[in-house]
């Protein structure tokens, strides 16, 4: 078999586990579908725990069905969109499903981003509606003047509580910051009130697989945050593929950990939808911190918990993990970036599960490649393509070329779960998909002859830092701006803990004086945290390319020297 028909016969195939298809025989059902299906499966099943109050799949499809005909009162038709601002909490998964429901267009956006981030999202998507915390309330009523969105809904931590916590919650929440009073202001509605008012609309937009069911936005290595847009299709098929890569877990009897957000792709697939469409309970974690994370483990029995590296590091270095009974735990989907050795043991002794490692990218739902969970899971490796995903490693040079088995190169990927493209740019999405349908993913990697994959080394600047992709340019804008800085560009550097950290190289003009913390507290004021550099060191040059382009590249090269390399996966 040559190199080239190893990809095109996927030779990866062969090494699937025992029960996993080659090809998953796709039903075309709609996302909020799912939610209609185990409703009538399991009424009476808890669908989400959040802070230990539980609402079963039937309270959960009722709430939806209200929630979707307020947004539907609030002027919302089908290929309007609604933006959701907020953590893991229940009506996170409301407006998602009713805004759906209703054929509306999804957008998902970090609670931790900072106004200017968020400004530039809300105006490209054109937003109608916006649904976010009371915390964040009166920011976004101020902020709502510099976009299109009219409509604001707002929801409290304490909204769904069990009623020992909901008695003493306002007193907590105060002394712990956990709740705002919101100023009162035109077409600002409070959630419970809106889902009080109105009745169940249960009737369904005539939305097709091939309509836009979401916008999720992805920074740009060499522009602003790009909207990516992804179909009723790549949310379902993505669903359905998770479900035939794990054929060992059954409908109702399972227990999800909703740790990851929601609002990246990666925990809206793999935790949200995944445990929707199988029945099974999901119990929320807003804060995902080694404590929260631990009580929820402990106290819910989760046996299915996608995380990543930071979770499971957190989880193993804190002091009460060895008084925990974590054994309930079967099966373990990592991604973000790649997991040590010694972690994935130790967790696996500890708690007797099996760790999956995978990789994707937002513009795929995110979902490609997988480690197999019953069959050779290979340390290192991002594993195998899953079901109907074609990989091709091709030449950095001339991607008509495939490289052979085991030759670095370009990862091209195709499938159901690649996006649309991006929103508004149709430059980028020439650029980005090829004409015969393949994502060209920016990562070099490798594929061995039993058809797992690697990755070892990346074309973009892109930064995953806890999980969360940061897009140096972002920050070289914000330091750009500052009165006293001539010249700047951030890059990623090893994190023992987060897997990479953002480290900002500064030449200050001439006769100006800062220090690190100056720099960092800058930045605080204009980006979201995980994104603030951890480390700032001052030159008085950069490495330049004949065109005056900085080689970060060569910095970052340097930077990784210091320590082992890593490859990078979800």
């Amino acid at each position: 078999m040559s190199d080239a028909s190893a990809y095109g016969e996927k030779i990866w195939t062969e090494s699937y586990a025992q029960g996993v298809p080659r090809h998953v025989d796709y039903q075309d059902i709609l996302i909020p579908q799912y939610l209609e299906l185990s409703a009538k499966t399991f009424p009476d099943n808890p669908a989400l725990i959040c802070h230990g109050y539980a609402m079963t799949f039937a309270q959960l499809n009722d709430t939806v069905c209200r929630f979707a005909a307020a947004l539907k009162k609030f002027g919302i038709k089908k290929g309007d969109r609604v933006a959701i601002l907020l953590p893991n909490v229940i009506p996170c998964v409301v407006a998602y499903y009713a805004t759906l429901k209703i054929g509306g267009i999804v957008v998902f956006h970090n609670p931790l981003y900072a106004d200017r981030e968020l400004e530039r999202q809300f105006r490209d998507s054109g937003a109608k509606c916006l649904i976010t915390l009371d915390l964040l309330a009166d920011r976004m009523v101020k902020l709502r003047k510099k976009t299109d969105i009219t409509t604001i809904v707002y929801t409290s931590i304490g909204d769904y509580l069990p009623l020992v916590k909901r008695l003493f919650f306002p007193l907590a929440a105060a002394r712990k910051g956990l709740v705002k009073e919101v100023t009162p202001a035109p077409d600002l509605y409070k959630f419970k009130d809106v889902i009080a008012q109105y009745v169940p609309d249960t009737s369904r937009a005539d939305a097709t697989m091939d309509d836009v069911a979401m916008y999720q936005y992805t920074g740009g290595t060499t522009g602003a945050s790009k909207g990516v847009m992804l179909t009723h299709r790549n949310l379902s098929y993505q669903v359905q593929q998770l479900e035939a890569w794990f054929p060992e877990f059954v409908k109702g009897r399972e227990i999800m950990l909703g740790a990851l957000p929601f609002f990246h792709v990666f925990g809206m697939s793999t935790s949200m939808n995944y445990a929707i469409k199988m029945g099974w309970r999901n119990v929320l974690v807003p804060k995902p911190q080694s404590e929260p994370l631990l009580e929820a483990i402990s106290k819910f029995k989760v046996s299915f918990a996608p995380m990543v590296p930071t979770m499971f590091i957190g989880i193993l270095e804190h002091p009460d993990m060895k008084k925990l009974d974590l054994s309930s735990i079967k099966a373990c989907f990592s991604g973000s970036a790649p997991l040590p050795l010694d972690i994935i043991n130790n967790f696996q002794k500890k708690t007797d599960s099996i760790i999956v490692e995978g990789f994707g990218m937002t513009e795929c739902t995110p979902v490609t490649h997988v480690n197999p969970f019953q069959g050779k899971r290979v340390v290192g490796s991002i594993g195998l393509p899953i079901p109907d995903t074609v990989c091709k490693i091709v030449d950095l040079e001339d991607r008509d070329r495939q490289m052979p088995i085991g030759e670095p190169g370009e990862l091209l990927i195709k499938g159901p779960q690649v996006m649309k493209g991006y929103l508004n740019q149709p430059d980028a999405t020439a650029r980005t998909i090829t004409q015969d349908g393949f994502l060209c993913s920016g990562d070099i990697a490798q594929m061995d002859e039993n058809g797992y994959f690697y990755i070892v080394d990346r074309i973009k600047d892109m930064i995953i830092s806890s999980g969360y992709s940061v897009y140096p340019r972002d920050i070289d804008e914000v330091l750009f701006e500052h009165p006293k800085i001539l010249e700047a560009c951030a890059i990623g550097i090893p994190h023992p803990k987060r897997g990479e950290a953002v480290k900002a190289f500064v030449i200050l003009k001439q006769g100006e004086t800062m220090t690190e913390k100056e720099v960092i507290d800058y930045c605080g004021t204009k980006l979201a945290k995980y994104k603030l550099p951890v480390v700032v060191e001052f030159r008085k040059d950069l490495p330049k390319s004949d065109v005056g382009k900085i080689l970060k590249k060569k910095l970052r090269t340097k930077e990784y020297n210091k320590q082992s390399p890593f490859s990078v996966n979800i």
